[in-house]
């Protein structure tokens, strides 16, 4: 088995003819969780920059540092903490949002307040690498797919109502009573998560003992985790200055709108993945990547088009919704019995994508324009569908695997 070892009173629930929803929920409001701490200073940033005493630039940076404390974190907190019981390991991490959510909603010192953040995004990177390996190992292997699918649902739904609808809160109640709201919920998921989600073991000793530069040798792990990185990349240097964007089609105060069409297309996209996953990974990854081509390259020709800006970003939430399922599910059947420690490389991966977009969006869009932003993120997404097509034996392979591949002793 390439996730961890399912104990023998799960077994009726692996069997059953339909998934433990109530448990798969769970793990998509803490993946819910994750995103909106991390996004939500970025609806909040002059009421959070005024009461800290510092510019808006600077309390900006309490995203930079939560994408950074995931970036540092995802690969040795994973590997440290592999052998413990993972829903002790999964409340524990959610604790830690409690904790920093809290300490950013009373905090009157941007230093403390740096420190939560970067407290978040050490938690954020462990809960990240856990929730696949959850997800996939509370089902049968033939519904792993449609299980992540489920799981990975808070994501589109953080950006696309969560984030909004927080701001909108913060203006009402303030930003620190939202944050305060923010802990409260996960302490709440902790109850949830004691009620529904059955424990599963850490991995044994052979397992967790696997360096990670043999699991980034093991076949179709690499090509997973580049795919990964220049997906998110383009992605994020769209997403982060899509008000940039929106202006040069003159569409700025209709940035809501547009957020609001990409997200209802991203929640579509889980939909159609969760229902096709198992079976046609590969198909759905090179569609997720081809749209998002197409998508970047409609918006670098014809952004001025207010009409063809909202088809364009359509087109981008189709893609995106299912992206971080497919992406988890093939690197988790790449790296078999090793991948926890896979699915944090892709964790380190994706927040450097997001970290990196920032500085590489602000210079493109200081030096060149907006007009600069969807052209690279199209050359990026060149070399994602490139390595996605070649990688047709391992990484994303033109048959779906069946139970475990052998491969990760290689």
């Amino acid at each position: 088995m390439d996730q961890l070892h399912i104990s023998p009173g799960l077994h009726p629930r692996m069997s059953a003819d339909r998934l433990p929803l109530a448990g798969l929920l769970a793990l998509g409001t803490a993946g819910f969780v994750t995103v909106m701490t991390e996004a939500l200073p970025a609806g909040v940033l002059p009421a959070m920059s005024a009461d800290l005493g510092v510019s808006q630039s600077r309390a900006g940076q309490t995203v930079t540092l939560y994408a950074l404390g995931s970036v540092l974190a995802a690969v040795p907190l994973t590997t440290a903490t592999a052998s413990w019981p993972r829903r002790r390991l999964l409340l524990t991490a959610i604790c830690g949002f409690a904790v920093a959510n809290a300490v950013t909603a009373f905090s009157t010192s941007y230093p403390l307040t740096m420190a939560a953040r970067f407290l978040a995004g050490l938690v954020a990177g462990l809960l990240w690498a856990l929730l696949a390996g959850y997800a996939r190992g509370i089902v049968a292997p033939e519904r792993r797919g449609r299980a992540m699918a489920v799981a990975m649902a808070g994501t589109p739904v953080a950006l696309s109502v969560g984030v909004p609808a927080g701001t909108l809160l913060a203006q009402l109640i303030g930003w620190r009573s939202t944050f305060g709201l923010m802990s409260v919920l996960a302490l709440m998921l902790v109850a949830w998560m004691l009620r529904e989600l059955p424990d599963l073991p850490g991995r044994s000793e052979r397992a967790w003992a696997t360096p990670v530069g043999r699991v980034l040798r093991v076949a179709g792990v690499a090509p997973v985790l580049l795919v990964t990185g220049t997906f998110v990349l383009a992605h994020n240097i769209l997403y982060t200055y899509i008000a940039a964007l929106a202006a040069a089609a003159r569409i700025e105060d209709r940035v809501d709108a547009v957020l609001l069409v990409f997200g209802a297309c991203s929640l579509a996209s889980i939909w159609i993945t969760g229902l096709l996953i198992d079976r046609h990974l590969r198909p759905l990854m090179i569609t997720a990547v081809a749209l998002f081509g197409t998508a970047a390259l409609g918006l670098g020709m014809f952004a001025h088009l207010p009409w063809l800006f909202f088809a364009c970003s359509a087109l981008w939430g189709l893609s995106f919704g299912g992206a971080a399922t497919l992406l988890q599910t093939a690197v988790a059947d790449a790296a078999a019995h090793a991948s926890d420690i896979a699915q944090s490389l892709l964790v380190t991966c994706w927040n450097a994508g997001i970290a990196g977009a920032g500085v590489v969006g602000g210079m493109l869009l200081d030096r060149e324009g907006p007009e600069a932003l969807p052209w690279t993120a199209l050359a990026l997404l060149a070399v994602g569908l490139t390595v996605t097509v070649a990688a047709n034996r391992h990484g994303f392979p033109s048959r779906a695997p069946q139970g475990a591949r052998p491969n990760a002793d290689r």
